[in-house]
C-alpha cells in the first residue's frame, strides 16, 4: 500500500478499504463527462480490478478526490477516472494526485503511463505528460456497432452445432 501526506494534511492512499465508492460513483456518474450515467456496479468492478487512489481531507478524513490506474504493475499503466470534488478544487490536489500516481508507478517499475483528457492538459503537462504520436495508437471501441452488422444486444444467444 502507498500512502503519503502533504504538508497541509491532505493524504493520498491506495488503501482500497478507504475508498468511498458511493461517493466516487456519484462524482463519476453525475459530473464526469467521460462516465456520465455509469452504473454503481461498474464503478465497483472497475476499481476492484485496478489500483484506486484516494485523496482524503485533513481533520475529518473525508475523500475529496480519486484516480484509478489499470496496470500490469510492471511495464504499462492507464490513468483514468481522475476526479477532484468541486468544493476542493483550486488547492492543487489534481496535480498532487496525478504526481503521486506517477511516483508510485515509477516505484513499481512502470515506465509508460497513458491517459486521455479533454480539458486538463495543463495539469498533466506539469508532471511530464506529453501528447502521443497519434499514428502509433489504435482503439477498439466496442460500444459501436460491429462491422459484421450482427446485433450485440444485452442477451445474445449462442448456438453450437455438432
Amino acid at each position: 500500500m502507498f500512502t503519503v501526506t502533504r504538508a497541509d494534511g491532505y493524504q493520498l492512499s491506495t488503501d482500497p478499504d478507504r475508498l468511498d465508492l458511493d461517493r466516487v460513483h456519484a462524482w463519476l456518474a453525475t459530473d464526469a463527462y467521460w462516465a456520465l450515467g455509469r452504473e454503481r456496479e461498474t464503478v465497483a468492478r472497475a476499481f476492484a480490478g485496478s489500483i484506486g487512489f484516494g485523496v482524503y481531507r485533513p481533520g475529518d478524513g473525508q475523500q475529496v478526490a480519486v484516480a484509478r490506474v489499470v496496470t500490469d504493475r510492471a511495464t504499462f499503466a492507464w490513468l483514468c477516472d481522475v476526479y477532484v470534488d468541486r468544493a476542493e478544487r483550486g488547492r492543487g490536489l489534481g496535480t498532487w494526485l496525478a504526481g503521486g500516481v506517477r511516483d508510485h508507478l515509477a516505484e513499481l517499475g512502470v515506465r509508460r503511463i497513458l491517459l486521455a483528457t479533454l480539458d486538463a492538459h495543463g495539469v498533466y503537462g506539469k508532471l511530464g505528460f506529453q501528447p502521443v504520436a497519434a499514428d502509433r495508437y489504435m482503439e477498439l471501441d466496442q460500444r459501436v456497432t460491429p462491422v459484421t452488422g450482427k446485433d450485440q444486444g444485452p442477451d445474445p444467444h449462442l448456438t453450437v452445432d455438432g
